[in-house]
């Protein structure tokens, strides 16, 4: 599999893109566990400047531990990355395409689960877009 995230691209403030995902993941069914200011870290680890970016770590509990029932190797690839790019004049978010997992571990268990949650975050960027699909 070579394409193992999905995406799309607003021409809308990073800011505001931010915290319309944040608001879109719950209307989704999913929490954000995790947050990184990717610029922030590297800035003050690195001393190196990139654009902003935030990597939200977004969880659905019911999900993940029908996952973790399916192959409790799984928890290596959990929460599901949510990332949030400034482009300049335009925001790119990107996510973890679930069906990935199905590469990893091809139980029927783990295919249910990939397909709900790949469900869930493809409403989600198209939401996002006002779009009917999200790109891949």
């Amino acid at each position: 599999m070579t394409d193992f995230t999905m995406s799309a691209t607003v021409q809308k403030p990073f800011g505001d893109t931010l915290a319309r995902v944040r608001d879109l993941l719950g209307d989704a069914g999913f929490g954000v566990l995790t947050e990184i200011d990717l610029a922030a870290t590297l800035q003050a680890k690195l001393g190196v400047e990139i654009p902003p970016q935030v990597i939200l770590g977004a969880c659905r509990p019911q999900l993940a531990h029908r996952a973790l029932e399916a192959d409790p190797r799984l928890a290596a690839m959990l929460p599901c990355n949510v990332v949030v790019a400034d482009e300049g004049h335009s925001t790119r978010v990107e996510v973890f395409d679930p069906a990935a997992m199905i590469s990893f571990s091809p139980t029927d268990g783990v295919a249910e689960v990939a397909e709900d949650a790949r469900q869930r975050l493809t409403g989600m960027l198209a939401a996002l877009t006002g779009a009917t699909e999200a790109t891949r």
